[in-house]
């Protein structure tokens, strides 16, 4: 019986690590595969760091409950619970969900920003700034449409 027990426990914890790895493995395509699976704003924001007009966006006032996820590769990014109107022309979210971004010092523009990207297709989604709710987390994740998609 307790061979039993330490096989299983041993299964269990192989079957944990392998589904961890799953999740968190990298998406990679080719440019034209890009081209091909996004719409043309899609594509420019999530691989070219396009940004889209402000009050554009197709979530800018969306207030459903759901979740976000990345356009490129379907990574639930942040939840709708975590939404808020900032009245800045683009979907504004106070945390994302932990381990999906990835950040990066931007200095373009002549700007001081940090940029967010999908951790699993390395896609563009837009900036975080320090301006965002002081009751919750004081952040403000300014997110582009185009790189999001919804599921209720």
């Amino acid at each position: 019986m307790k061979n039993i027990n330490h096989t299983f426990i041993l299964l269990a914890l192989l079957v944990t690590s392998i589904n961890f790895s799953q999740n968190n493995e990298k998406m990679i395509k080719t440019d034209k595969e890009w081209k091909n699976s996004l719409g043309e704003m899609s594509y420019q924001v999530l691989r070219n760091s396009y940004t889209e007009r402000p009050f554009t966006g197709e979530y800018n006032l969306h207030f459903e409950k759901g979740s976000y996820n990345c356009k490129g590769c379907n990574q639930k990014l942040f939840e709708s619970n975590d939404k808020y109107e900032s009245n800045c022309g683009w979907p504004s979210f106070d945390q994302a969900i932990p381990d999906r971004i990835t950040y990066i010092k931007d200095y373009s523009l002549n700007m001081n920003r940090i940029e967010v990207k999908c951790s699993k297709c390395d896609g563009h989604l837009g900036h975080v700034f320090n301006d965002g709710p002081k009751e919750t987390t004081g952040k403000r994740y300014c997110i582009n449409s185009a790189a999001l998609s919804f599921n209720k």
